[in-house]
């Protein structure tokens, strides 16, 4: 099996996926974690994407495909599960030819669907632990003292594509470049749109029939 979930950032793609690639024995692989190991190594990949991810821009396609396509020859058991791929046309088609040559292809391609309110509210609060890495939310889950981890003290950082001008920008390329990815699976008859704002279990349980 192989899914992908589209949704614009913050729609809670990430921890869907965790929980469903567990449930489905699924192989879990999510672009913007790819990406941002690749600039952590200084990778000449990494250095190519960071200007675009700062600035909350996509990296450029051939980028993305390249790295994708070299992942996806890696053998895996169960399935493969794509979270932030693909975001334009053009990657969901480079995506199609790939996946023809390996005589398979999309089984579903599930939009998460979230007002753009919640989104800003979602993303805009971010937080991580500099030590530990404990993720902590100005809203949801905010630490006992300002800008500091509640279990190991270390300074908590924001990633530069969470602070509010970059995730109103991030929406907007969002819109612009992504949305036409849906059309493209619905006239594939693959889509299938659940609302990411309802609580996480009730988006988990609509996910799993989804799937099924």
């Amino acid at each position: 099996m192989l899914i992908v979930f589209l949704g614009a950032p913050g729609a809670g793609k990430g921890t869907q996926a965790k929980a469903l690639a567990e449930k489905k024995n699924l192989t879990h692989l999510a672009t913007g974690d790819m990406l941002r190991a690749e600039v952590a190594a200084g990778t000449e990949l990494g250095l190519m994407a960071r200007a675009f991810m700062d600035r909350g821009d996509l990296v450029p396609d051939d980028v993305m495909i390249g790295m994708i396509k070299g992942r996806l020859k890696t053998p895996v058991s169960g399935g493969i599960l794509l979270d932030g791929f693909p975001r334009t046309v053009a990657q969901a088609r480079a995506l199609d030819e790939a996946l023809d040559a390996a005589g398979t292809g999309v089984d579903r391609a599930i939009f998460f669907e979230v007002p753009t309110e919640e989104l800003v509210r979602r993303l805009a609060g971010r937080a991580t632990c500099s030590g530990c890495q404990r993720a902590y939310h100005d809203t949801f889950h905010p630490p006992r003292n300002a800008d500091e981890c509640d279990d190991c003290g270390a300074k908590l950082v924001r990633r530069e594509d969470d602070r509010p001008e970059a995730v109103r920008n991030r929406l907007d390329v969002y819109r612009t470049q992504t949305t036409p990815v849906l059309d493209h699976y619905r006239a594939a008859g693959k889509l299938v749109e659940i609302d990411g704002g309802q609580a996480i279990d009730a988006v988990q349980e609509e996910l799993i029939a989804a799937v099924e």
